[in-house]
């Protein structure tokens, strides 16, 4: 049956999952790339000189048995891209998921099928009507909700995630997008368990009781 993941989605220390002041400079905003220095340093970001250690393992469940994916518009584009006809994403020709992509939106576009094997599919719908399309999409595989804050937030809060997995890195951010807010009581809903690395980051995963 398939299932709906959460996987590599950093947070800081007081659950912010971007930064403020988003722009085509500066896609995470005032928090820049530190909420992902941790990624970069594995194996499964860095194919030649990464580490094979613990962040690794856990870097490397993303894409497994993956089938489609969904984000929110502010991760495929800064604030505006909707009046850029030819704005594709941040990822160039042929990006990384390799699967379907629903883009959740209120201004929807017709798809744009990308190298590589992914289709981004533009779609103005709540996060359970995305989430059914999307496991059509998956034909069997898994659906990874891959961000950005609000849209896991929505999906955590409708009852629709399954597994995830948050890194949550010893950086205070002060302003942005909270994945917490909402969410009250969540651990009466997951099985939680913690892991800490020597990355000085702390792998968060959240396994939805039955």
């Amino acid at each position: 049956m398939s299932e709906v993941r959460v996987h590599n989605f950093s947070i800081s220390l007081d659950g912010f999952g971007t930064g403020d002041v988003q722009s085509a400079d500066a896609p995470f905003g005032h928090a820049g790339e530190r909420l992902h220095e941790w990624m970069f340093a594995t194996r499964f970001w860095d194919k030649t000189g990464g580490s094979l250690g613990a962040d690794n393992a856990f870097a490397d469940r993303n894409s497994v048995g993956i089938g489609a994916e969904i984000m929110g518009a502010g991760k495929f584009g800064p604030p505006g891209w909707q009046d850029d006809a030819d704005w594709k994403g941040w990822w160039g020709p042929n990006p990384p998921f390799h699967s379907p992509v629903i883009v959740l939106t209120h201004r929807p576009r017709p798809a744009i099928e990308m190298e590589g094997g992914t289709t981004f599919h533009f779609l103005d719908a709540t996060p359970a009507e995305a989430i059914e399309q999307a496991k059509t999409a998956a034909d069997g595989k898994d659906v990874r909700i891959g961000g950005g804050a609000t849209v896991i937030r929505d999906c955590v809060a409708a009852g629709l995630v399954d597994h995830m997995h948050l890194v949550q890195v010893p950086i205070v951010l002060g302003r942005g997008v909270r994945v917490w807010d909402g969410l009250e009581a969540l651990e009466d809903s997951f099985d939680i368990e913690a892991t800490s690395t020597p990355s000085g980051v702390t792998h968060l995963t959240f396994t939805k009781r039955r």
